[in-house]
């Protein structure tokens, strides 16, 4: 194989590998239900379930293919425990991550977009039609998520003082950060 048919062949792959992470997003996260899936209680299905469901539906997948998503995903979207799977976190329906509580480092950040600082002066951070808000460690990380819906803003948050003042923090297996809500004051516009 030539250097070019090598770019090609990586690109196609690189493209199915964010085609399927999307699809596996969307149905654990948001519709399992699309597919004929039934998340347990902390979000998780059976691996064979989920690869019969998705063939089932017109998108088939081979183990093989579902494991180089979920090693190589550069968010670590999903986790896998045994024969089981879920997605790490950013879920809309109903379930339990079981993520007990964490200190926080003293700041935590927020990818967001111009068009939404006013309401997020006014209201704070809500997590819309998640669970909770989705914090990133480090600007690199918040810039890259804000980046997504447009040029970025990144807004950092008081954790700390947060923390102190009783807000509780979660962290999920892929580095997320995730509160209920972050009050305008703990947020540091410049």
């Amino acid at each position: 194989m030539n250097e070019r048919d090598k770019r090609t062949k990586g690109s196609t792959d690189d493209r199915r590998t964010v085609k399927v992470s999307k699809y596996l997003s969307k149905h654990l996260r948001h519709q399992p239900e699309r597919i004929g899936l039934t998340l347990d209680a902390g979000g998780w299905v059976e691996i064979e379930a989920l690869l019969a469901a998705v063939a089932a539906h017109g998108f088939p997948l081979s183990r093989q293919e579902l494991d180089h998503v979920v090693a190589d995903n550069d968010k670590r979207r999903f986790a896998v425990e045994g024969t089981r799977i879920r997605a790490s976190q950013g879920h809309s329906v109903d379930v339990d991550l079981g993520l007990p509580p964490a200190t926080p480092p003293p700041y935590l950040y927020h990818g967001t977009v111009a068009r939404h600082l006013d309401a997020i002066r006014t209201e704070g951070l809500r997590p819309m039609n998640r669970h909770a808000v989705h914090l990133s460690p480090d600007r690199e990380t918040a810039t890259r998520v804000g980046a997504r819906r447009g040029r970025p803003v990144v807004l950092p948050v008081d954790a700390a003082a947060m923390h102190r003042d009783g807000h509780v923090f979660q962290v999920s297996a892929n580095g997320v950060w995730l509160t209920p809500a972050v009050p305008p004051h703990y947020l540091r516009f410049s």
